[in-house]
């Protein structure tokens, strides 16, 4: 990137270096915040959610970094609408403090047993706020770059928007690992994993102070000078049929196979090869740590090469690629990361026999159902243990049974048992099911020395091209696909229906449907429907690159 490359067409104003860094930098810093809370879900689920069993309390904790995304939209069409009748400058500025403020407060928080439902109540209300923000940063930050940008290199310029998010990735898995070691994995547990949260406060000053050196945008500042700025953005974008149909197309040809695509690779994964897999975290953060250092330059890189070959058929070579990939992909992981654990569920089944009547869908993010049945106790004990099952109906009134080859164990109802013989009842049924896991070769954990790290690293790799050539020209693709007096609004609200509601609820979603189903790689459903659709409306998607964007 030349330091001689100038913003705007005056060629006033500040270089491009200063813009992409500034804007890049903030937008990084957002993603540091939000990415650390997914990163430690299962830590923030014993601390805050303490009242639930273990598989309910890393259910309600994936589903509170899913409501920060769920609030995205509506920080987009606030901060949009910001954006395009005040100015791009203001509108990231405040979402770049208020993100910070809420991620510091979070390390500041009463766990639940410090001070019992204000923990979890205020550290939901924390969650909206950083949904709120990141709904009207990313927005901003595209924007600003790419009005800067000389068309013919806005793809490669914007694309240093899209790697933010791998440095903030590589910030919190970083900032997480070392104090993880320096610590260790009880004090960490305790209280260390706050730190990450309240070295925030530097960053947010570090963001402010480079941002505030910024101008306006200078198509932004034309069409205000002309008087020319939208009066009501929202009744532009959304009421008139010629922009809101390429809202809607936006949205089905890329925004949903980005966060169901980006989501999995780079959370749901995490998710799978620590809870199903049962590899180390340690060693799930460093594989995440390289994977996502090596995806940073791909971003770039694609983006450089939408200048060339155009936006669209990069966006969908990576989606198909995602698409294509994600169940052989989940399946080899699990070969290379668990060797003994694929080898067991392929030597010895585990089935569970019960009256369908008896089963529950164990999907309770609010902590009130208690799933105590002999068919819940069973199958929350093999959800726990990272066994996929398949389920056999047994006649009505049976006790629930499970089968691990020739052993079988019978489940315990615990409907109307006090809490005391409840959970012996609970802790009997475990010791059982986990001696016959045992006895039948499941590992209770992946075995470091069996472990091929190569071949996980180039499985994840293969995930990561698939998200990075999809998320890389995308910035500029948005930015060229809306006219300048509703940009703002129009955009944001698209990619984070996308990315939020679509991607922020793979690992949440993913999780409840293997949990459900007992089969730990139904959960890529999810993410594969949404890719799916997107790679066959993508071929109508028209091309953009090289559009002016006045």
């Amino acid at each position: 990137m030349s330091a001689a490359s100038q913003a705007g067409e005056s060629g006033s104003g500040p270089s491009m270096r200063t813009v992409v860094v500034a804007s890049s930098a903030g937008t990084a810093f957002e993603w540091y915040d939000f990415f650390i809370f997914g990163t430690l879900a299962a830590i923030i689920s014993r601390n805050f959610f303490a009242g639930l069993t273990e598989t309910a309390g890393l259910v309600a904790a994936l589903a509170l970094f899913g409501a920060g995304f769920a609030f995205r939209p509506l920080g987009a069409l606030i901060f949009g609408r910001m954006g395009d009748r005040i100015g791009r400058k203001a509108a990231f500025l405040i979402t770049v403090t208020l993100m910070g403020g809420a991620t510091f407060a979070i390390g500041l928080l009463p766990t639940y047993e410090q001070a019992g439902l204000i923990g979890p109540a205020l550290l939901v209300f924390l969650r909206i706020l950083q949904g709120l923000a990141l709904g009207g940063e990313y927005g901003g930050a595209a924007i600003y770059v790419a009005e800067h940008a000389p068309d013919h290199r806005r793809g490669e310029y914007t694309g240093w928007i899209q790697t933010s998010a791998a440095f903030g990735l590589i910030g919190a898995l970083v900032v997480i690992l070392v104090t993880r070691r320096l610590l260790g994995e009880e004090a960490f547990s305790a209280w260390g994993w706050r730190i990450p949260f309240l070295v925030s406060a530097g960053l947010l000053a570090i963001s402010v102070f480079m941002r505030l050196k910024l101008a306006e945008s200078p198509s932004f500042q034309r069409l205000k000078d002309s008087g020319e700025a939208t009066k009501a953005p929202f009744a532009e974008s959304f009421g008139q049929w010629k922009n809101l149909k390429i809202v809607l197309l936006v949205l089905f040809a890329f925004m949903s196979a980005q966060g169901a695509v980006w989501y999995t690779a780079f959370f749901y994964v995490q998710v799978f090869l620590e809870r199903f897999l049962k590899v180390e975290p340690a060693t799930v953060n460093t594989l995440m740590i390289c994977a996502t250092i090596a995806s940073a330059p791909l971003y770039v890189f694609f983006a450089w090469a939408s200048d060339r070959v155009g936006r669209k058929w990069v966006m969908w070579f990576g989606m198909t690629l995602a698409l294509v990939a994600f169940f052989p992909g989940f399946k080899a992981l699990t070969m290379a990361a668990n060797p003994a654990l694929a080898e067991a569920q392929a030597r010895t089944p585990v089935v569970v026999a019960a009256d369908p009547a008896d089963c529950s869908l164990q999907f309770d993010p609010v902590g009130k159902a208690a799933f105590v049945s002999s068919c819940d106790i069973a199958k929350t004990v093999l959800a726990n243990a990272g066994v996929s099952y398949a389920n056999v109906a047994a006649p009505a009134g049976t006790p629930a049974q499970v089968r691990v080859g020739e052993r079988t164990v019978v489940s315990i109802d615990g409907r109307g048992l006090p809490p005391e013989a409840l959970a012996a009842a609970k802790s009997e049924v475990e010791t059982q099911i986990r001696a016959a896991l045992a006895a039948e070769g499941y590992p209770s954990s992946a075995d470091p020395g069996r472990m091929n790290l190569p071949a996980v690293f180039g499985i994840l790799m293969i995930f990561v091209v698939g998200a990075t050539a999809l998320y890389g020209p995308m910035a500029a693709a948005l930015v060229e696909l809306f006219p300048t007096r509703i940009r703002y609004t129009a955009m944001s609200l698209p990619y984070h229906i996308g990315t939020g509601w679509v991607g922020g609820f793979v690992p949440f979603s993913a999780f409840a449907i293997v949990t459900a189903t007992g089969n730990i790689y139904s959960g890529l459903w999810y993410p594969v429907i949404f890719t799916g659709v997107s790679v066959i409306v993508c071929l109508f998607l028209p091309e953009t690159k090289g559009k002016p964007l006045d």
